[in-house]
C-alpha cells in the first residue's frame, strides 16, 4: 500500500464509542467492533476514535470464552460518548438487568446513537429502543428475538444501519459493520487500508446477508433445495404442505424427496419437523413461554403431539427440557467468581495509548481522512 502524506493541518473531529459488556459476551466480536477504530486512528496518524468498555458495576465481566475484562468504568461514572454498542453471547435473555433496560431507554433519550453486536439486540429490544427498526442478530436469536419483540423488524443482513441504530450479526461481522461506519465518515481510502492490514478479503455491505448453515454446507450447488428450506423456515408456525411447496420451486413431489435425501439424508417432512422442533428447543430455554405457547409458535395443533414428537427427538419432555436448563443455569450462578472489584481511578486514553503505542509501525499516518 502506498503511503499517502497526511495533511497535519487537518483536526478531524473524535468520536467516542462505549462498549456495554454483558455476562458472556463474545470476545472475537468484541475484538472485531474494536480493532478496526485502533487501525483507524493508526493509519491516519489521528485520533479519528476512542473508546471505552463499560459493566453495570464497574466490576470484571466474564466473556463467553471465560476470560475476564476489567472494564473501563461502570455505567454510572462513565466518559461521554456519542455511539453505545451492546455486547452479547451466550445466554443473553439472561445477561441483563432492569438496571441495564432503564440506562439504555436513557441513554436514547440523550440522543445516543445506539448499537448492539452478536446478540446484543435482544437487550436493545427488551429496553424498547429498537421498536420500528431495522436489526440484524446472530441468526442463532432471530426467532426469539421476533416471538419477544414483534415490533421490531429483523432482518437477515450481516449488520444493519437504521438511523440511528447499528446493529450487527456475531463473530467477525462486527468488522464489516464498523468498516462501514469509517467508509462513511471518512472515505473509502481508509476503510480499504484498513481491510488490506486485517487481510480482509471483502468488506460486506449491508445487502449482504448472513449465511444459514444449509446455505453455508450447499453454497450455490442446489438452489432449489435452499430455496424449499428457506420456506420451511419463514413458515413453522403454520407449516406448508410438501405438495405446496414442491409447486412454489418448480419441482415435483418426487423430485422434491429425491433432493432432500440425496443431500440431506432424510425426507422432506422430518427435515421440517427437526426445524419446528429445533426452534421450540430455543424457545424454551431462552423464553418464559408456556409449553403450549411454544407448541403453537412451532405449528403443532395439539400439545399432546408436540410433547411425544419433542420427546422422540431430544430424549425428555419439553417441561423436564426446561427444568434441565434452570438447573443448569442455577449451578453455574451458585458457582460463578465474584467479579473483581476495580478501585476508583480516572479513566485510562485507551485509544492515545494505543496510537502513541503505533508511531513506530511503517503505516503510521499513512492514509489521509478528509
Amino acid at each position: 500500500m502506498t503511503a499517502t502524506p497526511y495533511n497535519r493541518g487537518n483536526q478531524p473531529t473524535t468520536r467516542a464509542l462505549g462498549f456495554l459488556l454483558l455476562d458472556h459476551f463474545t470476545m472475537i466480536s468484541l475484538a472485531s467492533a474494536i480493532e478496526p477504530l485502533r487501525m483507524a486512528n493508526q493509519l491516519s496518524g489521528k485520533e479519528l476514535y476512542r473508546w471505552h468498555t463499560l459493566s453495570l458495576d464497574g466490576k470484571a465481566v466474564s466473556a463467553s470464552d471465560g476470560i475476564q475484562v476489567n472494564p473501563d468504568a461502570s455505567i454510572q461514572d462513565h466518559p461521554s460518548h456519542d455511539t453505545l454498542i451492546v455486547c452479547g453471547g451466550v445466554n443473553i435473555t439472561r445477561s441483563y438487568t432492569r438496571q441495564h433496560l432503564q440506562w439504555l431507554q436513557l441513554q436514547a433519550r440523550k440522543g445516543i446513537t445506539l448499537g448492539a453486536i452478536c446478540t446484543g439486540s435482544y437487550v436493545l429490544g427488551a429496553a424498547g429502543v429498537l421498536d420500528n427498526y431495522e436489526c440484524s442478530i446472530h441468526w442463532e436469536t432471530i426467532s426469539t428475538l421476533k416471538e419477544a419483540f414483534p415490533k421490531i423488524n429483523t432482518t437477515n443482513r450481516v449488520f444493519t444501519h437504521d438511523r440511528d441504530r447499528l446493529t450487527c450479526t456475531g463473530g467477525v461481522a462486527p468488522m464489516d459493520m464498523m468498516l462501514s461506519l469509517i467508509q462513511r465518515q471518512h472515505g473509502h481510502a481508509l476503510a480499504g487500508a484498513i481491510s488490506e492490514m486485517f487481510m480482509y478479503e471483502r468488506i460486506r455491505s449491508t445487502e449482504d446477508q448472513q449465511r444459514i448453515p444449509l446455505r453455508h454446507m450447499l453454497g450455490t450447488a442446489q438452489p432449489k433445495l435452499v430455496e424449499i428450506v428457506m420456506l420451511m423456515e419463514a413458515n413453522l408456525e403454520e407449516p406448508i404442505g410438501l405438495d405446496e411447496l414442491a409447486s412454489y420451486v418448480d419441482v415435483s413431489r418426487r423430485q422434491l424427496e429425491r433432493l432432500f435425501q440425496k443431500y440431506l439424508d432424510c425426507s422432506p417432512s422430518r427435515y421440517y419437523l427437526k426445524l419446528r422442533l429445533n426452534r421450540a428447543h430455543q424457545l424454551l430455554k431462552q423464553t418464559s413461554m408456556s409449553i403450549i405457547e411454544v407448541a403453537a409458535a412451532c405449528g403443532f395443533v395439539s400439545t399432546p403431539h408436540f410433547s411425544k414428537s419433542y420427546r422422540e427427538f431430544f430424549g425428555v419432555p419439553p417441561r423436564d427440557a426446561r427444568h434441565v436448563v434452570q438447573r443448569h443455569q442455577s449451578q453455574a450462578l451458585t458457582g460463578k467468581l465474584n467479579g473483581i472489584g476495580l478501585e476508583h481511578r480516572e479513566f485510562a486514553a485507551n485509544a492515545m495509548l494505543a496510537l502513541s503505542e503505533a508511531q513506530a509501525e511503517p503505516t503510521y499516518g499513512s492514509v489521509a481522512v478528509n
